[in-house]
């Protein structure tokens, strides 16, 4: 009876895009497509091509040794560049530590991203200037805060009407993985953005794998049907469909600025490549998956509709290219100048005020420092 319940429960996929590149009506959302023009649309095959080889260019870094490690996101491009196109400036982000694509909407520099990896920076950018938070490096940490803030937001619009709300009002997107969906914080922090009804897009990038965990060991159910034990709505997007995915984003911000609550969407994509750089995928998953997924890429799939309706020529494809080559040669540039700072300045940063026991490592770390030049010294 469980297994025939699970099966009866099999919720839509809502798709614009198929993957063959054609354009296809939807009742419910096509309203909130209504401004995309060729010069968007154009514009988003831009943001995934650019972003794709900015994600080549850190890879190349790592193995050359310049990075201590890369999270590639080769094929969820779709996925991030739809939703953050979706968002307002003022809106808040929350990001795992994959969502190069959405740092892009948020014109976060990507050459300041590459401080974090190449291990000399916690972080690399001010969150204020972006509305787009630190990375995340530890599982579902970013999750409560993002419930948080939410709930922040509504007490300081506390008072406003419904169309005030849509109006003037913010919102906050928390992105994370399938691996992340079986974790206790992102339980926690939807059952607070649902009981206080925070403003919270929970936007989960479904891309099949947890490291080496396939997501029908991690769930029974499709994700999105975990939404209805929280009491909200959920939405099971193709991640590959960057018209899907605005559309539906922009619904499920419309939902929780107007003070309805928190929604969660399950963005069905698939992660074409390494879950990290330390990361084998051959060891775990079949090469005959990956040839099926391969079809569905996202870049592909929009410049095939981009062709077919005579949108773009071969002109605009070898300028972005030529585009991409240049802004990967900049990345490359800024990452290797970037200085290198002492180890002490780490000492400085474990706490906002001077600490005696870290000061005390401090002094030690010094002396110990100190000691290999007094020993090169005697060498001579």
């Amino acid at each position: 009876m469980t297994r025939a319940a699970t099966e009866a429960t099999e919720p839509d996929l809502i798709q614009i895009l198929t993957p063959d590149g054609q354009r296809q009506s939807h009742e419910t959302y096509d309203a909130y497509l209504g401004d995309v023009d060729d010069d968007m649309l154009r514009g988003f095959y831009r943001d995934m091509a650019l972003t794709r080889r900015f994600d080549q260019e850190a890879t190349a870094l790592q193995r050359q040794g310049q990075l201590c490690l890369w999270v590639p996101l080769r094929g969820q491009e779709a996925a991030q560049i739809g939703s953050g196109r979706a968002t307002r400036r003022s809106d808040y982000i929350f990001p795992t530590y994959r969502e190069h694509g959405v740092a892009l909407t948020r014109d976060v520099s990507f050459s300041e991203m590459l401080r974090l990896f190449r291990g000399i920076s916690g972080g690399g950018w001010d969150p204020r200037e972006n509305n787009f938070h630190m990375y995340t490096m530890v599982l579902a940490a970013q999750m409560p805060h993002a419930a948080g803030y939410g709930m922040a937001l509504n007490m300081e619009q506390r008072g406003w009407d419904e169309a005030r709300r849509a109006k003037e009002g913010n919102a906050v997107v928390a992105y994370f993985g399938d691996g992340s969906s079986t974790e206790g914080e992102t339980h926690e922090s939807m059952v607070f953005a649902s009981s206080f009804n925070a403003p919270v897009v929970y936007f989960c990038q479904n891309n099949q794998w947890a490291i080496s965990v396939p997501f029908e060991v991690q769930s029974k159910v499709p994700l999105v049907n975990r939404a209805a034990g929280y009491g909200m709505p959920g939405v099971r997007v193709d991640g590959n469909d960057v018209l899907a995915v605005l559309a539906v984003t922009r619904w499920a911000l419309e939902h929780a600025r107007s003070g309805k609550g928190p929604v969660l969407i399950e963005a069905v994509t698939y992660r074409l490549g390494a879950h990290t750089t330390a990361d084998d995928p051959t060891k775990y998953r079949m090469s005959e998956e990956e040839a099926q997924w391969a079809p569905k890429d996202p870049l592909i799939r929009l410049e095939t509709y981009l062709r077919d309706n005579n949108l773009v020529d071969d002109t605009f494809f070898e300028q972005l290219s030529a585009d991409a080559d240049a802004m990967a040669a900049k990345v490359r540039e800024d990452a290797m100048a970037f200085p290198v700072p002492p180890l002490a300045k780490s000492f400085e940063q474990v706490y906002a005020e001077a600490h005696p026991l870290i000061q005390e490592e401090l002094a030690w770390h010094l002396e110990y420092e100190a000691g290999f030049a007094d020993a090169a010294e005697g060498e001579h």
